[in-house]
């Protein structure tokens, strides 16, 4: 039997003095680095910045995540969503409210946004179809799960060609982790594509191509703290 569905979301808003910034993408798009370049510029500015990433790569929940991003353990794509969404909670209560609280910088690779993208990947094996109400109800529900997370006060979301990020995915010595395949990557970039135009308001589209510092200087011209 089917229903009809249809609901409203207010996202959580910053209510801390700090600021909140998250950077996000596709594997190999860049995002590392420009948090990286980020935390470097606020600290010239005189700024205390915490620098965060989502999933961590520490701790109890972070340990078994990378493992699992890896290949060094196996798990369900459905578990996996549910292990980064503790990883979250703990990133929040931990990390990212006590640093808005004292009026911190905080930057972030990633942030919930990408378990919207990722989670939908997973649950409906890619299978994007954005006419469908069973799409958009899954949508829903992963944001409704997050409901009652801070929304950054910035979200950049670097944009690149599918050949670029694999590219520099390749030049990497690190081993691929399990989203690092090319038609994988091809409908993170669709879901990643729809989310920065379903939620235009929240998320701000940087053209990821061109050198560090060219792509650090777009994302600086975007902030007005």
């Amino acid at each position: 039997m089917k229903y009809h569905v249809e609901f409203d979301i207010d996202l959580k808003k910053n209510p801390y003095k700090g600021k909140y910034i998250a950077v996000e993408g596709i594997d190999g798009s860049g995002k590392t680095t420009q948090a990286e370049k980020l935390a470097e510029y606020f600290r010239t500015k005189g700024k205390t910045v915490i620098q965060a990433r989502e999933p961590r790569k520490t701790g109890v929940i972070g340990d078994i995540v990378q493992k699992v991003l890896n290949r060094k353990l196996k798990m369900s794509t459905l578990s996996l969503q549910y292990l980064f969404a503790t990883d979250r909670v703990l990133s929040q209560e931990e990390v990212i409210i006590p640093a808005l609280k004292r009026g911190d910088v905080v930057v972030s690779d990633r942030c919930f946004w990408s378990a919207i993208v990722y989670g939908i990947l997973d649950r409906t094996g890619g299978q994007y179809n954005y006419k469908e109400a069973d799409f958009m109800l899954v949508v829903y529900s992963i944001l409704s799960m997050y409901h009652r997370f801070i929304v950054p006060d910035y979200t950049f979301y670097l944009k690149i060609p599918l050949e670029a990020a694999i590219s520099r995915i390749r030049k990497k010595d690190d081993i691929l982790e399990i989203y690092e395949d090319k038609e994988k990557l091809r409908k993170v970039i669709e879901g990643y594509n729809w989310l920065s135009t379903k939620f235009d308001k929240e998320i701000i589209i940087i053209n990821g191509e061109g050198s560090v510092e060219e792509v650090t200087k777009r994302i600086i011209s975007r902030l007005s703290l």
